[in-house]
């Protein structure tokens, strides 16, 4: 292969894409969408706010009742002494936004039923509120059934929520406090950008594969350039298109939010701290993370001074680093496999089978690293981050909770091994298949094309 056509082809697939207006209207309204992701839930905190809710009540309890106090969201009105059927008929002409019957105490379970009647469904909000209250009552008249002096207070007595402090050890014994939220977090925002990344622009390669062939612009290049100088070419343009388009999402993403956050304040952009948790508890459990505890970890004293400090002392510089090793490698081991499928066939329709191959071991890594946090040194998450088709995504999951210098260094020699003969076995499929027209390529047909000399 000759150094200058590769060149000159790595030329013309990056000037051929940055001035497409796709490309352009990619590069300028993906960092929209990411600044839109990073401001709108603060927005919507701020602009969500339910006007007052006006609530009859029916207490047959007798202990509810004053546990219902008025707020900002909603006014409660007694009308104990009213019908239940009556009521349920009349609500809504007496002004009221909903009817909230409360049972009799159950003698054997100390307990209740609670039913809510309303001519649209009631906010979660609302309901919360609602129920949180009554459970508050019932466990009041609970306690007071033990007929012990001073029961609530004991038991608010004993409540405890012990912190831990959690510290990271160097070589050298020095200890620095840490944050488990920070590597956890860090672990799935890498993950899932390397799997979008590697997923996106190894199609790009694919399509542009496909369409050169199609059209039988192929047979023009290949009369002037050899076919694996072409395909190397081609994958190493799409790499330096894709490089270009991330840093300018990077920078256009931090523009855009900084400038947000000034305009508005950034008291505003974060919100009512109390909003933000009702937001994060309702999301529930994302990937197996209790959200409200890391929430409450977050909000007690000393909590985000030490995210903040976990932050700065996080060694970013190796993070980098394995972020655009990783992100090279495995762009170039699935781009040169994909290229050599795109190469196989006349359309994209026909890829779906000859992608399977591809696209498991990518979901699968992605799987993993989504649960690396759980378990960052179990046998899964090791071997996932070993095995080259896996580790660009696996092995970034796990950096971030500390891997031996030795273990990293044999997963990127895996991985180049592993490259350079997906490489040589791609640049001989490419080569019979871009040329290969009129016919269905299969699995035995690939094989056939590798033992080829």
């Amino acid at each position: 292969m000759k150094f200058r056509n590769i060149k000159t082809i790595i030329s013309r697939e990056y000037l051929i894409r940055v001035k497409k207006k796709s490309f352009l209207v990619t590069t300028f309204l993906v960092p929209v969408l990411f600044a839109a992701i990073c401001i709108l839930p603060s927005v919507i905190m701020l602009m969500a706010k339910e006007k007052g809710k006006e609530v009859a009540v029916i207490d047959q309890s007798g202990i509810a009742l004053p546990y219902l106090t008025d707020s900002k969201s909603v006014n409660y009105t007694d009308f104990s002494a009213e019908s239940i059927e009556d009521m349920k008929a009349t609500f809504a002409e007496k002004g009221m936004d909903a009817l909230v019957v409360i049972s009799p105490i159950d003698s054997v379970s100390r307990s209740l039923t609670v039913a809510s009647y309303s001519q649209k469904p009631l906010s979660i909000d609302l309901t919360g509120e609602i129920n949180d209250r009554i459970n508050d009552a019932v466990e009041d008249y609970r306690i007071s059934q033990y007929d012990i002096a001073d029961l609530k207070t004991i038991m608010e007595d004993i409540k405890v929520n012990v912190p831990m402090s959690t510290y990271v050890m160097d070589d050298s014994g020095e200890e620095k406090e840490s944050s488990f939220e920070v590597p956890m977090i860090i672990s799935m925002v890498l993950s899932m950008i390397i799997y979008m990344f590697v997923m996106m622009f190894c199609g790009m390669v694919m399509q542009s594969v496909i369409e050169e062939k199609s059209s039988r612009v192929v047979e023009v290049l290949v009369s002037s350039v050899k076919a694996t100088e072409l395909m190397f070419g081609k994958i190493i343009g799409v790499a330096c298109v894709a490089l270009t388009q991330f840093f300018l999402w990077i920078v256009l993403t931090v523009v855009l939010v900084g400038g947000f956050s000034a305009f508005i304040g950034f008291d505003a952009l974060m919100g009512d701290p109390a909003q933000a948790e009702q937001m994060m508890e309702m999301t529930g459990q994302m990937g197996g993370v209790d959200v409200a505890q890391m929430t409450t970890s977050m909000s007690e004293e000393g909590g985000l001074g030490t995210v903040l400090k976990t932050l700065m002392d996080f060694n970013w510089g190796q993070m980098i680093f394995a972020f655009v090793i990783y992100f090279i490698l495995g762009y170039l081991l699935y781009a040169s496999l994909y290229a050599a499928v795109g190469s196989a066939v006349e359309n994209e329709a026909d890829t779906q089978q000859l992608q399977i191959p591809l696209t498991v071991p990518l979901m699968l890594a992605f799987f993993i690293a989504m649960y690396a946090f759980k378990a960052p040194d179990s046998s899964v998450v090791w071997w996932g981050s070993m095995i080259p088709l896996t580790s660009p995504i696996v092995m970034l999951a796990r950096i971030p909770y500390g891997v031996p210098t030795g273990e990293l260094v044999l997963s990127i020699v895996l991985l180049v091994v592993t490259f350079v003969a997906c490489g040589w076995a791609s640049a001989k499929i490419y080569k019979i298949g871009i040329l290969m027209f009129g016919k269905k390529t299969t699995f035995k047909d690939l094989w056939k094309w590798l033992r080829q000399n």
